[in-house]
Order: structure tokens, then sequence, then C-alpha cells
């Protein structure tokens, strides 16, 4: 998980959708969000939530999202697993975990998968390695 603020991120696959939560008092709200996916960075996805004060970045894996959408997933910071949403919408829920609190939202699958189906024609899933670029990560990291 990565969460940092700023603008978006560049993306080979950038996706406008709207999430929907619900607040401690049981009140729904929609944020308008962007799933972002990179081939340089070919084993995760951003999540943007654009918000008032600013953008808000999680970065997880994406295969964690595919396996989620449709069987219950994940480990630590990140939860992904089908749902249905009061209406009946089928929905992909995904629960954020910090150490500032949890978050449950729920993104329809039609979007999820709309957004899954452009990353894969990106880079296939299965070949991400092919197109991870180890040098550039190591420069990163002795650049911080």
């Amino acid at each position: 998980m990565n969460m940092s603020g700023g603008g978006h991120t560049l993306a080979d696959v950038a996706l406008d959708i709207t999430v929907e939560c619900m607040d401690d008092r049981g009140i729904r709200h929609e944020i308008d969000t962007v799933l972002g996916y990179r081939r340089t960075d070919p084993f995760a996805v951003s999540m943007t939530f654009v918000t008032g004060e600013g953008n808000l970045v999680w970065t997880f894996g994406r295969d964690l999202l595919m396996r989620g959408a449709h069987s219950p997933t994940g480990d630590g910071d990140v939860h992904v697993s089908p749902a249905v949403s009061f209406t009946g919408r089928a929905m992909v829920s995904i629960e954020l975990s910090s150490p500032d609190g949890h978050l449950v939202l729920l993104a329809r699958t039609s979007d999820v998968d709309d957004f899954l189906t452009r990353s894969s024609a990106v880079v296939s899933p299965g070949t991400e390695s092919e197109h991870f670029d180890v040098d550039m990560l190591i420069s990163q990291v002795l650049a911080s």
C-alpha cells in the first residue's frame, strides 16, 4: 500500500469511476475516483480519490484486484471481494486500512472489469515481469 497526496499519476490506463462508502452515521457518500495502471509499474494499480483538499492515492497489487473482483482475497491493508449494493447491483468491495482508519468502498463490478480488461491489453496477466524495470527501481531507491 502507498498513500500520498498530489495530482493524478500519468497512466497508460486511467478510468474515472465513482465509488460509494458509508460513514459512521450510516450516510452514503460517493467519491470521484480514478483507477490507474502504468506499464512501468506492471504489478500495481492505483486508486486516486479526488477530494476538495487534494488527491489521495492508494497503490496495491493488480492481481489482488483481479482475484478479489470474483472471490474474496487480501491480507494486510487491502481486502477485495464481490459484493451487492443496496439496490442489488453487482459491486466490488475494496477495504482499505491504515493507522488512521478503515474504509470500505463499493465500486461497480462493470467499472472494475472494464479497467482490468484495459490494463490487461497493456500488459497481459502473467507477463508483468517482462515489463518490470528493476534498474529503474534501484535508481529510485538509491535517489531517495
